[in-house]
């Protein structure tokens, strides 16, 4: 004797969007930037330009790519973004071709829900080969404008700048 058993209760349930997974969805679209960065330690800082097409993926998660001038040459970025209920933290991941790190982010919002920092561990700008602490703040300026403000923990333990990205909707 064969049973039938109903797809529709095998399947998992599909996870919900939350307040935070709704916030992230005011990324996606196409995006042109200014950024003005640090090269690396005592270095000036250098302007480039670039675009951005960021993606919804079911809702939960946005998908960032990224094309534009880095270090004297075209660079291509993806980053990942979500929450996590579980943790009731934001996560994800950038990762771009003039490097070979993954950089994973934890992040959370600030109490106005306007700025999103996210934190992260990488190779240090000195070229020691040691790791140290970064965190990325994306603040919105209005729906058509956002910036991403760069930091790292220096040796001293205060954060310093080093990068500033405006962001305008196209």
């Amino acid at each position: 004797m064969t049973t039938t058993t109903d797809p529709q209760q095998t399947q998992p349930a599909v996870e919900q969007p939350t307040k935070e997974h709704q916030w992230l969805q005011q990324l996606v679209g196409d995006w042109a930037y200014e950024v003005d960065g640090m090269a690396g330690p005592d270095q000036p800082m250098e302007t480039s330009t670039g675009t951005e097409s960021i993606k919804s993926v079911g809702g939960l998660w946005v998908v960032a790519e990224g094309q534009g001038e880095m270090c004297d040459t075209v660079a291509t970025t993806i980053m990942t973004l979500g929450y996590d209920p579980q943790k009731q933290r934001f996560v994800g991941t950038w990762m771009g071709s003039m490097m070979t790190h993954l950089w994973l982010y934890d992040g959370e919002l600030d109490a106005a829900e306007q700025v999103l920092t996210l934190h992260s561990e990488g190779p240090t700008m000195t070229g020691d080969g040691k790791l140290g602490q970064y965190k990325d703040v994306i603040e919105f300026k209005s729906p058509e404008h956002r910036v991403l403000t760069s930091f790292f923990l220096s040796d001293d333990g205060q954060w310093q700048q080093f990068m500033t990205a405006n962001y305008h909707r196209q």
